[in-house]
């Protein structure tokens, strides 16, 4: 009797030993679980990048902000959700007067602790953005692309700026930084035209032209062809009309200055006078159309003789050349649609 009573009490120990484990391991899961839940909680509401942060943009950091004024910049631009959180990690960091002023680029949504690092260590990310500006594209296309680009941009004065400088924006591909000022894109792309234009001086003299008449000739030629032998071809036979008296009478002009292309231009639209159109008036029109590369340029230099006096392009861009209307009246038969 007494070795069960042992026994049996051995087995109400063991019993309530195990009851006492399995609590214990709950209570570890219950507060496992609640710390995780607090950090989920926590990193959601007060340190993840808001949905609306500002991803590819520029935030600036006025000089002499306080650490409260800096916090209320960010949550006004969504880049913090918590200016108490930013203001605590900071103040955590001891760097609460250390904070960078300027601009700082986000590439992409960045979370609180970053973002503090960030403006305690002056880690602003103004890595040069490389355009790409297409040859013949006019100052108002140039602004579109300006604008998708770079964060600092300001197409409204860029267009202003730019009223008497289309054809003179030189079309390449430039590295700018994105706090860029619109003020020097413009002086950029006019010095660069300015350095490729230069060595060319001397050759315009000669051709007996100036740079303006140049420049409207090449940019039509960037839309009248797409290869640099057509181009110097098209340019003989423009040249030559104009040294004859004859009417240029190119599409190219339309689409710059009402937006439509050969194929949707009216009778109408070919007797509306205006500057531009080189049907109702004889010579080049009263500017250029857009801003040419150097390949177009350099045809409109240095053109190709040839028999030809007319030409016409069909819908894939290739080029038919007539020396007589007859011939160019057959052209269109055959080759326009």
């Amino acid at each position: 009797m007494f070795i069960e009573r042992i026994v049996e009490k051995l087995r109400q120990y063991l019993f309530r030993f195990k009851e006492y484990k399995l609590a214990h391991r709950q209570r570890i899961r219950l507060v496992v679980f609640a710390a995780l839940l607090l950090l989920f909680l926590f990193y959601q509401f007060l340190l993840r990048a808001p949905a609306q942060f500002p991803v590819d943009a520029l935030v600036h950091i006025e000089k002499g902000l306080n650490l409260k004024e800096v916090s209320k910049n960010l949550q006004e631009n969504s880049v913090i959700k918590s200016p108490r959180s930013f203001q605590l990690f900071i103040t955590l960091l001891g760097k609460d007067e250390s904070i960078m002023a300027g601009d700082y680029f986000f590439s992409e949504p960045t979370w609180l602790p970053r973002v503090a690092f960030r403006m305690v260590l002056g880690v602003f990310d103004l890595t040069p953005i490389r355009v790409t500006i297409p040859e013949g594209l006019s100052r108002k296309g140039m602004a579109i692309i300006f604008e998708k680009i770079i964060p600092t941009f300001d197409k409204e004065k860029f267009i202003t700026e730019t009223e008497n400088d289309e054809g003179y924006l030189f079309p390449d591909t430039y590295l700018f930084f994105p706090n860029v000022a619109t003020e020097e894109i413009i002086s950029t792309m006019k010095l660069n035209f300015d350095k490729k234009i230069r060595p060319l001086g001397d050759d315009i003299k000669k051709s007996g032209k100036t740079i303006k008449e140049v420049i409207i000739m090449a940019s039509i030629l960037e839309k009248e062809a797409h290869t640099r032998e057509d181009r110097e071809i098209i340019a003989g036979v423009l040249w030559k009309r104009i040294q004859i008296g004859m009417p240029l009478q190119v599409d190219a002009p339309f689409v710059y200055y009402i937006g439509k292309g050969t194929y949707n231009l009216t009778t109408k639209d070919l007797k509306t006078d205006s500057p531009y159109n080189t049907y109702t008036r004889k010579g080049l029109p009263s500017g250029p159309i857009g801003n040419p590369g150097l390949d177009s340029i350099l045809a409109a230099i240095y053109p190709k003789p040839s028999p030809y006096l007319y030409y016409l392009s069909d819908r894939d861009g290739n080029i038919y050349y007539s020396a007589n209307f007859e011939k160019h009246k057959k052209n269109k038969v055959l080759y326009i649609n």
